[in-house]
């Protein structure tokens, strides 16, 4: 929007999002702990110099490294602090005035000889002030012993990380009688003075000091809140002290989200390739987009010159060649991809931190829910989950859990477990779906497997090459991948059991029966073998697609939350199905499932079994043993939606066709949101429009919503030219793309030991 460096924005200007968090100007700020604070200062030395407010900041600052770190000691001396286990020394050197004494010890660094620390945190006024009663020619005094330091402190910023904290406001109702001559009006005037005078010979030049003024608008925030008038309070502190690690931190660390401070990642290999393959589909694409073109125009109109009659040509629309098809898609996706990369990996857009609130969750879900009530319409059918019922479910759920990504409601448990609840309800239709397809079709030809791992895996591929993301990343399509080739192997291994075979035999229904038992045994035992699961996908090249930072503990995470729904979907949709065949429930339109009085008790159940659940999430006190029990009880209020939404026969004969859009693209919506709605891979929220919110969010979700659209339309386009219905054509195909991912983990593989 304006350009400028994240780091000066960082130093110099924000704003509180409620009363603690702090939002600095355009980027995002990460939350260190322990662990990566000793990480990124391991074998460093620094050094805070100046008066109290400066001690205050280096008491918050080692707390980063130790929080048991208590504040005592001699409070006019020197103060040292060393983590031996990381190396790190951290010193607060008393020097309560800008004077002979402090440039001394400054220029005591600038001797070859001596270790230079490796951040300098320094500044000073307020004794000035109180010793000589706020006299103007201790002002003047100032502005000499500042232009004095000013070049020792700019040298010693060419080869250290050099600071001066400007003063902060004091709150004048609160000083004490001994301190009413320290007022705001001559804290202005010393800032002014260091400002101007600091860097003043080294304008154009890298090595600056760095002017920390953003402690100024953190304290006229919360100055008031101040014990003495003087001093802030401990969380302002805090906040100036984790500013100071991001600014230091973040290019060494390079935390996702913390986007301040961080240069633009260098492209890679693949990155570049991506890059020439686009380009060159766009080109070919309006190359021959171009000809067929000049072509058209001159089989327009032909006049017959001996009669004056004008001719008609005999086709009347341009012939679109399969080439032609295939190169509009690619070049369409190029300009898409370069949007990503360019609101995501470019320091181009604004980025900032989620703030939770109830008000910013549960507003946004009031809006949709009667919008979505609003578009109400009937159904083509009236079985139970027909498809424009789950298309409307995959909808609704999908905008639910998007307001869930941007709002930061993570943070609050009852949601987050609801959420947990929609996510196994999308696996649950995952296990329904392509359960009721095999039973019913009978179908396990290659053509249907690689349609459906096409269209699941087609974005995140691409993405995982542009956006530089491992596989695992995207972690809701190696999910859904994996178990739709566990529901196939289950259901394609000998013997073959579907619905044809079963009506002649019903012991295959018991056949069927016993392959779903051996699955949830497996399920169950892998729960319980942590290292088994790991070796399993540990295996090059599956370690490739499942590792995520160096190890496979996310993946097994995300399949043990919801390791049983996807049997509970299989089971279900056998359930309903026998019931179906043998007409033991009624699917008329407006008709009830059961007779009235089942109908009646089961409605009932499904009521108080939903209530129940809710009840119990609502009340969740810990993350960790709520996740230990949601595999086993989310079903309990994915069935009672279920059937609340499907006994009634005037609820299942109507949907609304606004969640149903929605639902159509719902994977494309789940996996966009990472990079062109939220920023920094979800952990922020992307800013196109700063300043305004509301209207921010307004235009980033249209483009993103058209976005993931054309993205779905461009994957059933690709879908049909490069995954062909004959055999022959269709294995040639499975070899180039064997190929093209042997290729492809070659450059990951080149790229890896460049980065070692």
């Amino acid at each position: 929007f304006k350009g400028g460096d994240t780091c000066e924005y960082l130093l110099s200007s924000g704003r509180f999002l409620g009363e603690k968090v702090w939002q600095p100007h355009s980027c995002m700020m990460h939350k260190y702990k322990n662990s990566e604070a000793k990480n990124c200062l391991l074998d460093r030395h620094v050094a805070f110099i100046g008066d109290s407010r400066i001690r205050q900041l280096f008491y918050s600052f080692i707390k980063l490294l130790n929080p048991q770190v208590k504040e005592e000691g001699n409070k006019h001396g020197n103060i040292l602090f060393e983590d031996k286990s990381a190396s790190i020394r951290v010193d607060f050197l008393w020097y309560p005035e800008v004077n002979g004494s402090m440039r001394q010890r400054i220029k005591s660094w600038t001797e070859d000889s001596v270790a230079k620390p490796h951040i300098i945190v320094a500044g000073a006024a307020t004794w000035s002030i109180k010793i000589h009663n706020g006299s103007n020619e201790a002002l003047t005094q100032y502005k000499i012993n500042i232009t004095a330091i000013a070049p020792l402190l700019e040298k010693l910023a060419k080869s250290s990380d050099v600071y001066w904290v400007l003063q902060d406001p004091v709150y004048e109702d609160l000083l004490s009688e001994s301190r009413k001559m320290i007022t705001n009006e001559k804290i202005d005037a010393y800032n002014e003075a260091a400002v101007r005078i600091l860097n003043s010979s080294s304008r154009n030049s890298k090595a600056k000091v760095k002017v920390f003024s953003v402690s100024k608008l953190i304290a006229q925030e919360t100055i008031m809140k101040s014990a003495d008038g003087l001093h802030l309070p401990e969380s302002s502190r805090d906040t100036n002290a984790m500013i100071l690690m991001n600014v230091y931190c973040n290019k060494i660390m390079k935390p996702i989200d913390g986007s301040c401070c961080q240069p633009q990642p260098p492209l890679t290999l693949i990155q570049k390739l991506a890059f020439c393959f686009f380009t060159l589909s766009i080109i070919g694409y309006l190359i021959i987009s171009l000809v067929h073109r000049n072509n058209y125009r001159k089989n327009k109109s032909c006049t017959d010159l001996e009669s004056g009659e004008e001719k008609k040509p005999a086709v009347n629309t341009p012939n679109v060649s399969t080439l032609e098809m295939l190169l509009h898609s690619f070049c369409k996706l190029g300009l898409i991809m370069t949007y990503f990369y360019l609101c995501d990996r470019a320091n181009l857009f604004m980025k900032e931190n989620k703030f939770y609130t109830h008000s910013s969750f549960f507003i946004p879900i009031v809006y949709i829910l009667v919008l979505g009530v609003f578009y109400t319409e009937n159904t083509k059918e009236t079985k139970v989950l027909n498809r424009e019922q789950t298309d409307e479910w995959k909808g609704w759920m999908q905008l639910v859990i998007l307001i869930y990504h941007i709002s930061g409601a993570s943070t609050f448990l009852p949601v987050y477990m609801h959420i947990r609840v929609l996510v196994a309800a999308y696996l649950f239709q995952t296990g329904y779906g392509h359960f009721s397809y095999f039973w019913l079709k009978g179908d396990f030809g290659v053509y249907r497997v690689c349609q459906v791992l096409f269209r699941l895996n087609f974005l995140v591929v691409v993405l995982c090459i542009v956006m530089d993301r491992p596989y695992q990343f995207y972690y809701f399509v190696p999910l859904v991948t994996v178990w739709f080739m566990i529901i196939y192997a289950t259901l394609a291994i000998w013997p073959q059991i579907v619905q044809k075979k079963a009506n002649g035999n019903c012991l295959w229904h018991f056949g069927l029966l016993l392959k779903l038992i051996c699955l949830l045994t497996c399920i169950y035992f892998l729960s319980y073998s942590q290292g088994v699961f790991e070796k399993i996908f540990s295996f090059w090249p599956l370690s490739k697609c499942f590792e995520l930072n160096g190890n496979v503990y996310e993946w097994w995470f995300r399949w043990k939350l919801d390791r049983y729904v996807v049997f509970y979907g299989m089971l279900f949709a056998f359930i309903y199905l026998a019931l179906q065949k043998r007409q033991m429930i009624s699917e008329g339109k407006g008709d009830p499932l059961f007779s009235n009085r089942v109908s009646n008790i089961l409605l009932f159940i499904s009521v108080v079994s939903f209530l129940t659940y809710s009840i119990w999430a609502s009340s969740c006190k810990n993350k960790t043993e709520c996740n230990e029990l949601h595999p086993s009880v989310s079903v309990v209020q994915i069935l009672a939606f279920v059937l609340i939404r499907n006994i009634p026969g005037y609820v299942r004969s109507v949907y609304s066709s606004f969640f149903a859009w929605f639902g159509k693209i719902s994977l494309e919506l789940f996996i966009c949101q990472y990079h062109i709605w939220l920023a920094a891979d979800t952990k922020g929220i992307l800013v196109l429009i700063p300043g305004y919110p509301m209207f921010n969010v307004l235009v980033s979700t249209f483009i993103f919503v058209c976005v993931a659209h054309e993205i779905s339309q461009i994957t059933n386009d690709l879908a049909q030219i490069l995954v062909p219905k004959d055999n022959s054509t269709l294995l040639k195909r499975l070899l180039c793309i064997a190929g093209f991912f042997s290729g492809l983990l070659l450059f990951s593989a080149m790229q890896d030991q460049s980065r070692h």
